[in-house]
């Protein structure tokens, strides 16, 4: 960090605001909530930056010194990527989770790059766990009853209990992110900046509604996040209006910039926060994981 810069300039103020951004940042103490926080993290629209979003808000609140999950729900696995984690078809996954009643603790692996963050990696075989999930029994709770055996197991063997957990869904509405729904107590929806930001977010809307009314009545949208924000443009300032005026309790400060190291650090198979914690990109999500924290600190489930 540099300690004296010269903000006379544009670049020069905006390193400026950045060191101011990372002292406070520094100065923040977070403490654990009183229970774990399970967030399943949801949004229909492809390319909204869900995965990108649960990756490295689970780094960024390991990195922190909380003991972090995450569950990676969507055949493509690219969380599980992210993270490092192998996650081929001759490996136990989520699927065998959801399908064949495997324990969370047989299937689970630890981020080789972070501590305290651990992962239950998502295989090719999800893919036809729609289908299959039709006719079993429960088919809505079986990642709630999952997650629930795991906290129990954690908990007999003298683990340290989780804080939270990280729900990566598909972009669809099946019974896998109904799962996702039900496992959880928290819904965070990543809105990207662009035109057509809030176009299919109603039927998101409905579908959470629907669960809360049938599956789980503590089911709350607790987190909105502006992702891939572009301060040069008017366009992306007038969608964070319309956001913020839509949703006004939910929407976080932090805003998550178009970021060149936030799109590379997937190819290293990495989050931004261990691929490059410097970046600018790496602060917004350190800044949103904190404000996440504060902001919900006496949830959970």
């Amino acid at each position: 960090m540099i300690d004296e810069v010269d903000d006379s300039s544009p670049l020069g103020a905006e390193l400026a605001q950045e060191n101011r951004r990372r002292r406070a940042l520094a100065e923040t103490t977070l403490e654990r909530p009183a229970q774990p926080r399970v967030l399943t993290v949801s949004n229909q629209k492809g390319g909204v930056g869900k995965t990108t979003t649960t990756v490295n808000l689970a780094a960024a609140l390991a990195d922190q010194g909380f003991n972090v999950l995450v569950v990676d729900i969507d055949p493509q696995g690219n969380a599980s990527t992210a993270l490092g984690i192998p996650h081929g078809a001759d490996r136990d996954s989520i699927y065998e989770v959801l399908i064949e009643d495997f324990p969370i603790a047989d299937v689970i692996q630890d981020c080789p790059d972070i501590e305290r963050l651990q992962v239950v990696p998502a295989t090719i075989d999800l893919a036809g766990a729609e289908i299959e999930l039709v006719s079993l029994v429960a088919r809505e709770q079986r990642l709630q009853r999952a997650l629930t055996a795991y906290h129990s197991y954690r908990a007999e063997q003298g683990l340290d209990r989780l804080d939270y957990v990280f729900v990566d869904c598909p972009p669809s509405l099946g019974l896998l992110t109904v799962n996702a729904l039900v496992a959880a107590r928290e819904v965070l929806i990543p809105i990207q900046c662009e035109y057509y930001a809030l176009e299919g977010l109603s039927q998101l809307l409905r579908n959470i509604e629907m669960i809360q009314k049938h599956l789980n009545n503590e089911l709350e949208i607790s987190t909105i996040l502006l992702t891939m924000y572009d301060g040069r443009t008017r366009l992306a300032s007038q969608v964070a209006d319309e956001v913020r005026e839509y949703f006004p309790e939910n929407v976080l400060k932090t805003l998550i910039p178009r970021n060149v190291r936030i799109s590379e650090a997937p190819s290293y198979q990495q989050s931004v926060i261990s691929y490059d914690p410097t970046s600018t990109g790496a602060l917004a999500y350190l800044e949103a994981a904190a404000e996440i924290s504060q902001r919900g600190g006496e949830q959970g489930r």
